[in-house]
């Protein structure tokens, strides 16, 4: 099978991954007006769906030992097809949250072991690159889910739009399935080999990438949960239709990430995370003006820096946890959605209080502290390796 196809095939592993996570994000007035709560609570449902991937994503190392790697990739695909569907005929609130939920119990096993298997497959500059290209189709998929979700709203009802998103999931999983090539099942390990890989993925430099997920991914979500309310507020009086559009902003992440993957060959995750720390905060910083076209311009600029910044951490984490990667991996995804979960919930107070600027003091804050853990902490060294430890 042709490498072009193989980097095709996690590219739409990332997508596949993303397509449902945020379906819901650009919709909250019109689930709120459904099941009758307020649109913050309707953000829940965004919550739920990224606490589900923070509880299960640790153990998705375990429970898919036994199986080939793209089997469970496929299957996990396929079968995020189903509660989507659910969320979109539930009758109660609670019913939808459920639904939500599940979503992200299945999102991890693409997630970690696509990451995993990309470890595996190539050596370590170009596992850099092919991670950045997964991640790209990550930002397709997130892009994707809200914007034809936002669309079909407008003409047909969220309740249809969440229905096709479920189907262009499973067009995906199919694809995947035709183009990603058997991994083969994981080794079993011992009590000791398993107790060396969870001393592995607990060193400093790794914590401190769990920690940089969390921020990242917390500052991303508190961005486009509000955005999407402020938008829909004078001046601007944006339809549902339009506060989907906005979300084209990914599509330049979607050129840039890979971009920033070849540039990382060279240079490291660690400059290249710097670098998109100072152009988060620039980006973030240019939304506070009234106007339409600054604050589309700060939103592509922070959301391609996020996407680059995730990049750099699933690098790091696979060269520097080299002998653990899907335990190290499930670690960093229950941080990076715990995080995830956080960035809903946290600036509503600042959000009541100072609006829009104080989101923006909160995604501000949350990539001053990624800055800080990435220099404390991702010093140059050499791999890590644990004597007896299979790559995982």
């Amino acid at each position: 099978m042709k490498d072009k196809s193989i980097r095709a095939a996690f590219f739409l592993c990332g997508f596949a991954a993303f397509i449902n996570l945020y379906a819901t994000q650009g919709i909250l007035r019109e689930l709120a007006a459904a099941f009758g709560v307020s649109a913050e609570r309707a953000g829940q449902g965004v919550s739920a769906t990224t606490l589900a991937v923070a509880i299960i994503a640790p153990f998705v190392g375990a429970l898919a030992a036994r199986f080939d790697r793209r089997n469970v990739i496929v299957a996990a695909a396929l079968a995020s097809a189903l509660p989507v569907v659910w969320s979109a005929h539930a009758t109660s609130f609670a019913s939808f949250l459920a639904a939500r939920f599940a979503v992200g119990l299945l999102m991890p096993f693409i997630f970690a072991l696509s990451i995993s298997y990309i470890g595996e497959r190539y050596r370590r500059e170009d596992a850099t690159e092919v991670s950045a290209i997964f991640v790209a189709g990550t930002t397709l998929g997130g892009f994707a889910g809200r914007f034809v979700t936002n669309l079909l709203t407008s003409m047909l009802g969220w309740r249809h739009a969440l229905d096709i998103v479920a189907m262009l999931g499973l067009a995906a999983g199919f694809a995947i399935y035709a183009n990603l090539p058997a991994a083969g099942t994981v080794r079993a390990q011992g009590a000791g080999a398993a107790k060396a890989q969870w001393k592995l993925a607990m060193r400093g430099p790794v914590l401190a990438a769990f920690a940089v997920g969390a921020c990242v991914l917390a500052s991303q979500v508190a961005t486009f949960t509000f955005v999407g309310l402020r938008l829909t507020c004078a001046p601007f009086d944006f339809s549902t239709a339009g506060v989907g559009a906005i979300y084209a902003v990914f599509l330049v992440a979607v050129v840039v990430t890979p971009l920033s993957g070849r540039m990382a060959r060279r240079r490291g995750p660690r400059d290249l995370a710097l670098a998109a720390v100072g152009l988060a905060v620039a980006g973030s910083l240019l939304t506070l003006p009234d106007r339409i076209g600054a604050i589309l311009i700060g939103l592509a600029l922070g959301s391609t820096a996020v996407f680059v910044e995730q990049a750099c951490a699933n690098a790091f984490i696979s060269h520097a946890a080299a002998g653990a990667r899907t335990t190290a991996i499930g670690i960093y995804l229950s941080c990076y959605y715990l995080g995830g979960s956080l960035g809903s919930v946290l600036p509503i107070p600042a959000w009541h209080r100072w609006g829009w600027a104080g989101c923006v003091a909160f995604v501000v804050a949350a990539q001053a502290l990624v800055g800080a853990l990435v220099l404390a902490f991702w010093r140059p060294e050499r791999g890590a390796r644990v004597s007896g430890v299979s790559v995982t």
